[in-house]
């Protein structure tokens, strides 16, 4: 698995990673994983949204929100 893109924000209370996507992309239903140091945990994407908005798919450049099944902190490296 490749770098993709990182955490630059995780919202504790309803549990969502706004993630800015350095290269490639990604469609709802792929997996992607989380790492920080040597904690990993990989997961199906549910859902995305950009700008508020549920969108099927997120590009180079976009950052975009994820609910996420475990807490992250900013800076967790994102897999794909």
């Amino acid at each position: 698995m490749d770098q993709i893109g990182k955490v630059i924000h995780y919202y504790d209370k309803i549990g969502v990673a706004i993630i800015e996507l350095e290269k490639g992309s990604l469609k709802v239903g792929q997996k992607i994983k989380f790492k920080q140091g040597e904690e990993e945990f990989e997961q199906e994407i549910a859902s995305l949204e950009v700008d508020h908005k549920p969108v099927d798919g997120v590009k180079t450049g976009d950052a975009f929100g994820l609910k996420i099944d475990q807490p992250v902190k900013e800076g967790v490296l994102v897999l794909a």
